[in-house]
């Protein structure tokens, strides 16, 4: 298997800085597991050696060492022995459509709201300390999401690459702290998104809406950025709970 080269960005930083002191173990295998389902960590790549991802992420090599293991029973991690050998990642197979619909079931319209709510909050935040902060020269990742989107063929790749744009929007925001609030919330809305974006129509309205929060960070427009992402996260949300209600 070809191992793909690793993107780069605040986004990937944030995954790679020490967990908190908790739970250590669960805390790297969701640090960990969150960004490889969202696709920020790319399938085969390889991760760091144990000793240096264990001083990235401030725990023992112990610690890290069962957070692989469990990570590996999960299919998320792989690792092969001698020459070349490593910890590598293994992006799951995407949940299909019955399924997530099973798994949309599990929320009332008034969760899938309150969870919208949220997601908008934080990336509407992320938008406008962007637009404030990063340089137009940062914004290279952000682009590729967005170009990536409109010409992903299926569902499951769409949804990942949405996920990921707005992840990576948080980093350009120059915030750990967000950013790896945004990678938790893609674990729980960004598989659903799957539903919504099997729809040509909507996946081009929705990467030009990416392509109008990145042309507003750029122009330094801080309220217009704020005001576009929260505007293509409530628009998503409203589709989710609309398909809610005929399951």
């Amino acid at each position: 298997m070809a191992v793909k080269q690793p993107t780069d960005g605040g986004a990937r930083r944030a995954i790679f800085t020490p967990v908190d002191n908790r739970a250590r173990v669960e805390t790297v295998v969701h640090r960990l597991g969150d960004a490889i389902e969202l696709g920020l960590l790319a399938d085969g790549e390889q991760l760091p050696g144990e000793s240096e991802l264990a001083g990235q992420l401030g725990v023992s090599t112990v610690t890290l060492r069962e957070a692989l293991m469990a990570l590996r029973q999960q299919g998320l991690v792989v690792t092969r022995r001698g020459r070349g050998g490593g910890s590598f990642v293994s992006l799951p197979d995407v949940p299909g459509e019955e399924r997530l619909k099973v798994r949309l079931r599990g929320w009332s319209t008034e969760e899938l709201r309150d969870l919208g709510d949220h997601w908008a909050a934080l990336s509407g935040a992320a938008a406008r300390l962007a637009a404030e902060r990063t340089e137009p020269d940062d914004l290279a990742q952000l682009r590729r999401s967005a170009e990536e989107l409109a010409h992903a063929g299926d569902a499951a790749a769409r949804g990942r690459v949405y996920g990921r744009f707005h992840v990576e929007l948080a980093a350009a925001a120059q915030s750990a702290r967000l950013t790896r609030e945004q990678v938790a919330l893609q674990t729980e809305v960004g598989a659903l998104l799957c539903l919504v974006l099997g729809d040509d129509t909507y996946r081009e309205e929705v990467a030009d809406r990416h392509r109008s929060v990145i042309s507003a960070v750029q122009d330094g427009a801080h309220e217009s950025a704020r005001t576009l992402a929260e505007r293509c996260v409530q628009e998503s949300t409203a589709r989710l709970i609309a398909l809610r209600l005929t399951l």
